[in-house]
């Protein structure tokens, strides 16, 4: 047996119990610490590496995290009080907070565009396969993650506030850290409810 196989053979039932018993944690129960840069870059660094028909790369990362979060937190209240005006302090402290919340959060963009050979969808769908792949990347190295878009992800003003082109859309804000309680697993559908063979 070679070094690669023996490797691969040793650690795959590692890596099916976690994709068995990854679960998304409430917000609120995601606390510091939060990764370290060299296990950020790791993170990303996996979270790229997924199905891109066309090798176009239709996504990018913008990672919020130290005072990073608080600046966007800004961005995202000043929104929201144009919005609703009326609102107290309390509510705006909770838009000023949103991506405060874990000690690390990453937003995955959408780049897909129009392209000769491949279409729009598939180019989205990559995106949404880097948000799963970012945050089982979480839980291989010991943090854990949820994936959250919320209001703001879908509000132009706050996109463009973010960095984002126009035509850009977040395909989700992982939310990374350690886990603060144990967590209850929800109920899972059963497979003779979600699978027909053909």
């Amino acid at each position: 047996m070679t070094t690669a196989s023996a490797t691969a053979s040793t650690t795959a039932p590692d890596a099916l119990r976690l994709l068995k018993l990854r679960k998304s944690p409430k917000i609120f129960d995601i606390v510091a610490p939060g990764p370290k840069p060299a296990e950020i870059d790791e993170m990303l660094t996996i979270a790229s590496r997924v199905p891109d028909h066309g090798k176009l790369a239709p996504w990018r990362f913008i990672v919020f995290e130290g005072e990073g979060r608080e600046r966007a937190g800004e961005l995202i209240a000043a929104v929201f009080r144009q919005d609703v005006p009326e609102a107290d302090a309390d509510r705006v402290n909770i838009e000023r907070t949103r991506l405060a919340r874990a000690p690390l959060v990453v937003a995955v963009v959408s780049k897909a565009a129009p392209h000769v050979k491949i279409p729009e969808w598939e180019q989205l769908m990559s995106g949404a396969a880097a948000c799963t792949l970012l945050v089982l990347a979480a839980n291989a190295l010991g943090y854990v993650a949820t994936w959250l878009t919320e209001w703001y992800a879908y509000d132009a003003r706050v996109r463009t506030a973010l960095g984002l082109w126009a035509d850009e859309r977040i395909v989700g804000f992982v939310h990374i850290g350690t886990l603060a309680r144990p967590q209850e697993d929800r109920p899972r559908p059963a497979l003779t409810d979600i699978v027909t063979r053909f």
